[in-house]
């Protein structure tokens, strides 16, 4: 089939592992005919802005990706809420899909794709969500402005042309139904998920074992991983970094590695010392999942991130931020939740697994069990086409 993903939301960038990368990966290697309309910006050594390359290229996994400018000339943030490209329909009538698939709904040439399909009524049209309250609608201006009157009556007309809207997490089909008004019957989940190759590649001994040497990390020792964006949505990463300095036990570490907000920097540091707690810098590629192998117990004390999905596909024991709406990664026992933000609280968690073998065994037996495998990107990738259940 031909296969058109839209990723005019924010726009899209080359090597990394989201959604929206590996979906287009695992389509063009089923055999599909797959391009991707997205916006001329993406993040450069970690700097979003302008992207330097071509803006219509063939990628390395073969997706036809199509990077396309704005239609007014005003500033970035201005025009991000509009939503507006230049040759936007033009293109789709060029590719001539059998299958769109619509990443986010916050633009208004989204009104387009429905032109589309009354003018070619065959094209089959998917769309997702990856909006909640705790990272959109997060006030009244917000709620009853932007997303009433702006962004619900874009999606409300659309609503009749798509043949299944999707939330990526259940609090996500929840925003749909309750924000966007999209009728029930048309919405379903399609998770996140992680990589298939890249799974695959970190979970040999070997890799497993390289990360904890360079380290410095023993086999006796009990290794704990986390890592994503720490900035002001995310502080609890210092409660987790504090609750491992004050276990006092040897054999306990932390790996710290991703972006750190500038304000967070000194306090942050000063929780590392370079042996029992130490930050590793960026993860580039499939780097995050070497680092997560290497791991006895992910902890992600903060707001939900794509790297929970990545551990669940990973086959790893996890301690999460309890968040109304994300309890799908628990497949039976690998999660612990927490129910509230506080160092004795993660010191009590992790004190138990380490005090109780039998405990932490049976976690990591519910991690590595089957269910972890609907966490795939190979088999996402097909739901999203409408090839599977």
């Amino acid at each position: 089939m031909k296969i058109v993903h839209v990723c005019l939301v924010g726009g899209y960038t080359e090597g990394l592992n989201y959604q929206e990368n590996n979906i287009i990966k695992y389509q063009a290697e089923d055999g599909h005919e797959v391009s991707l309309i997205t916006t001329d910006h993406c993040f450069t050594e970690g700097i979003w802005g302008l992207c330097p390359t071509e803006n219509d290229y063939i990628n390395p996994s073969g997706v036809h990706i199509i990077r396309l400018s704005f239609a007014f000339p005003f500033a970035y943030n201005i025009n991000r809420q509009i939503g507006i490209f230049k040759g936007f329909k033009k293109t789709l009538e060029k590719l001539n899909p059998d299958v769109i698939f619509v990443h986010n709904l916050q633009f208004q040439d989204f009104r387009k794709v429905a032109v589309y399909k009354r003018k070619h009524p065959k094209v089959v049209i998917y769309a997702d969500n990856h909006s909640d309250f705790s990272n959109s609608a997060r006030n009244w201006l917000s709620r009853n402005t932007l997303y009433r009157f702006w962004w619900r009556p874009c999606a409300k007309a659309v609503e009749p042309y798509v043949e299944k809207f999707f939330g990526v997490m259940p609090s996500r089909v929840d925003f749909l139904q309750n924000i966007y008004g999209i009728a029930k019957d048309k919405t379903d989940m399609l998770i996140m998920g992680a990589d298939d190759e890249s799974v695959a590649h970190a979970a040999s001994k070997e890799v497993q074992g390289n990360i904890r040497k360079r380290y410095g990390i023993q086999p006796e020792d009990f290794l704990i991983v986390t890592g994503g964006k720490i900035d002001a949505f995310k502080t609890q990463t210092l409660l987790l970094l504090q609750a491992v300095q004050e276990i006092p036990r040897e054999n306990l570490k932390l790996l710290l590695f991703g972006s750190i907000e500038e304000e967070l920097k000194d306090r942050l540091f000063a929780l590392c010392d370079g042996k029992k707690v130490q930050y590793i810098g960026w993860a580039k590629g499939e780097q995050s999942y070497e680092y997560f192998a290497g791991a006895d117990l992910v902890v992600f004390p903060g707001r939900h991130s794509i790297y929970w999905e990545q551990v669940v596909a990973q086959g790893i024991p996890m301690i999460c931020k309890y968040w109304e709406g994300t309890t799908h990664v628990d497949i039976g026992g690998n999660v612990i939740f927490l129910m509230e933000d506080s160092v004795a609280l993660i010191k009590e968690k992790i004190l138990d697994l380490l005090d109780n073998p039998k405990k932490y065994e049976k976690m990591k037996k519910s991690a590595e069990s089957d269910g972890k495998n609907a966490f795939s990107y190979r088999l996402i990738s097909r739901k999203a086409a409408g090839l599977a259940e």
